[in-house]
């Protein structure tokens, strides 16, 4: 590859874009527990269950455990090399610090495109969830709730790390709970077999029962990974994890693990103890929990999974703006913007990059999206495999030269498990929806020409991928 970084080194005033002012870093103020809760409220499992997982009720019925067990099963392997390049490379840039590290600054623009496509879509989306699951107690406009979600994540997102990490802590702990009891009704009632998990089965319109065959559990592969995909949220935290070289691959293997557990029980519970095919394929979990139980079981559920949702807001806004504070340090636009987004508050919080992130999502929850929000989460698929292959194409650069002898947390099986990663997504990417394809590769194509025309001609100046300097690393 061309334009790859020399051996991994801290870029101080003088060399970061011959700039007279060093970069700001973030203080290192978390450890495994605070990183876990922060990482495993990213991938909000309840927010997950609630919203992501009935689309695939709708599509694959009763196989839809397997595919996530699928997805989990590969992400295993996209943890390994998370876990690898994230020790090598600590940068709140996440997967484009190490890609762009290790594989060269093109893929790691690229890398970070498809970063920001999965965070900046994601959050809005979910947060007009939200009404759904007030409904037991007020009646609220999607829009003005979603928005009002987008602008309360921004505030917490202006404050301490260590702050949000106990809030979303305290909102994790409510959404498992409702996860609990989902699958204790769940497995209470059960209708049908285990085998009904393997064998799986769908409601047509006419409520005719078809089966799931394998193109269209592959077909909804995207979305299966990214059910499971906030794990990514370690890497990014890594400038703020006390000794990232032990804590990053600890956190990002944990939160995998519980999330996996989390979220595959109560769909397997759900799945089991649905009344009838036609309900499990309809999707409406909600529905579900209110006929195992009583009015007063299903309101407390509704108002977890209303938790979750404000908590998946907060931990997506703090991960989002730790991105964005990366680019503006790594000199990724105009110098204005670079300097507005590398802006740290009283709290040691990217506060513009936050407002940055928080304000659009706010905004897009007005956006008319009829039918948009499956070409939303579709896109989303694309993105997250993408982003998974290319960090495992850099998982095949970790041990050359330099970075052979780098302390980092190393995987098992290298290289066998990266090309067998690289093989696994690549398939996968040809079965996902075309117009989802023609989207993600339409915003790809754009942000190369930003890349052609802007940064390559500017490389001493301008995406100058940067670690912080910190005596613990």
């Amino acid at each position: 590859m061309t334009d790859t970084l020399p051996p991994l080194t801290v870029v101080d005033a003088t060399t970061a874009a011959g700039t007279t002012e060093a970069p700001r870093k973030l203080g290192r103020s978390l450890g495994v527990v605070g990183g876990t809760l922060l990482t495993l409220s990213c991938v909000t499992p309840a927010s997950s269950l609630f919203v992501i997982v009935p689309d695939l009720f709708n599509a694959l019925g009763t196989a839809t455990a397997m595919s996530i067990a699928i997805g989990a099963v590969l992400c295993i392997a996209v943890a390994f090399c998370y876990s690898e390049l994230g020790t090598l490379v600590p940068s709140a840039g996440g997967e484009y610090a190490m890609v762009g590290t290790l594989a060269g600054r093109f893929a790691g623009w690229l890398v970070f495109i498809q970063s920001l496509i999965v965070v900046m879509i994601v959050p809005s989306v979910i947060a007009l969830g939200t009404a759904a699951y007030l409904a037991p107690i007020v009646h609220v406009d999607p829009r003005f709730a979603g928005a009002g979600v987008m602008l309360a994540a921004t505030v917490a997102g202006l404050l301490d790390l260590r702050a949000n990490a106990w809030i979303t802590g305290i909102f994790l702990v409510l959404e498992v709970i409702a996860a609990g009891v989902v699958s204790v009704l769940g497995f209470a009632h059960s209708q049908r077999g285990v085998g009904s998990l393997i064998h799986g089965a769908v409601a047509g319109t006419s409520g005719a029962t078809s089966p799931v065959g394998l193109g269209a559990i592959l077909a909804a592969m995207g979305t299966a990974l990214f059910v499971t995909q906030g794990f990514s949220t370690a890497v990014y935290l890594s400038e703020e994890l006390e000794n990232p070289r032990r804590n990053v691959a600890r956190t990002v293997l944990w939160t995998l693990a519980l999330s996996a557990v989390v979220i595959i029980v109560p769909v397997i519970a759900i799945t089991l103890g649905a009344p009838d095919l036609a309900s499990l394929t309809g999707g409406d979990i909600s529905s579900m929990v209110a006929g195992w139980s009583d009015s007063a079981l299903g309101t407390f559920i509704s108002l977890c999974i209303a938790l979750a949702i404000i908590n998946a807001g907060i931990v997506m806004v703090i991960q989002n703006s730790r991105v964005l504070f990366a680019s503006g340090r790594d000199k990724a636009w105009p110098e204005p913007v670079n300097k507005a987004f590398g802006t740290l508050n009283r709290f040691n919080a990217p506060w513009i990059a936050t407002l940055a992130v928080g304000i659009p999502g706010a905004a897009l929850c007005f956006v008319p999206n009829d039918n948009g929000s499956n070409l939303l989460s579709n896109i989303t698929g694309v993105a997250v495999a993408a982003l998974y292959l290319l960090v495992a194409v850099a998982a095949l650069f970790s041990r050359r030269a330099h970075h052979k002898g780098a302390p980092a947390w190393r995987q098992p099986l290298w290289p066998a498990l990266p090309i067998l990663l690289i093989i696994a997504l690549g398939y996968v990417l040809t079965q996902l929806d075309v117009t989802a394809l023609l989207w993600t590769g339409g915003i790809t194509a754009a942000a190369s020409l930003y890349w052609l025309f802007y940064l390559r001609p500017r490389q001493e100046t301008r995406w100058v991928i940067t670690l912080p300097e910190d005596e613990q690393i």
